[in-house]
């Protein structure tokens, strides 16, 4: 890779799933400039579905550590962002526009936490139906709400080197 792409793609290189935290707040003016990246991601239509729960009671954490397999994190993390879709806002009432839109908020979420030098994780719910439930009842989401992910986030405990995944032989050019 040229060094001058490698030098301004280097965020998203260093952006990677922490999963140990330390003490320290996040500011509300942090969690609002997340909440605003997430929200500038691209949307079907501009139907803009997506719907966030932001939870800082250690408890609520506490919880949904307990629900969410290799979630365990959360009981660490200062706050968790719940990234959820509402069906009826999502275009055309499509489930996968609702999912595809949600994936683009999240990875803006991820990426700008990085960038803030904070650290984050991307916890799957959907489409695992005993996660759907617990997250609906924990965070009491109306019937059309669906959780999708949940995103762990505090001050890194823990650092790892910057990487990439590329893989030329997953890529073809013209046809396959």
């Amino acid at each position: 890779m040229d060094t001058q792409v490698e030098q301004k793609l280097g965020f998203i290189f260093g952006r990677r799933s922490i999963r140990r935290y330390g003490p320290g707040e996040v500011s509300e003016e942090a969690v609002e400039g997340l909440l605003a990246a997430a929200m500038a991601a691209p949307s079907a239509v501009a139907k803009d579905p997506w719907r966030f729960v932001v939870v800082r009671q250690r408890q609520r954490l506490a919880r949904l550590a307990a629900v969410l397999s290799n979630g365990q994190m959360l009981e660490s993390a200062t706050l968790a962002i719940a990234v959820c879709g509402d069906l009826a806002a999502a275009h055309d009432g499509q489930l996968s526009y609702l999912l595809q839109d949600c994936a683009a908020a999240i990875e803006n979420l991820l990426l700008g936490a990085h960038r803030l030098g904070l650290g984050s994780c991307w916890l799957g719910v959907h489409p695992r139906e005993q996660r759907m439930k617990s997250l609906k009842d924990i965070l009491c989401l109306p019937a059309s709400v669906i959780p999708v992910a949940c995103i762990a986030l505090g001050h890194a405990a823990e650092t790892k080197a910057p990487r990439t995944r590329f893989n030329p032989d997953y890529v073809h050019f013209e046809e396959w």
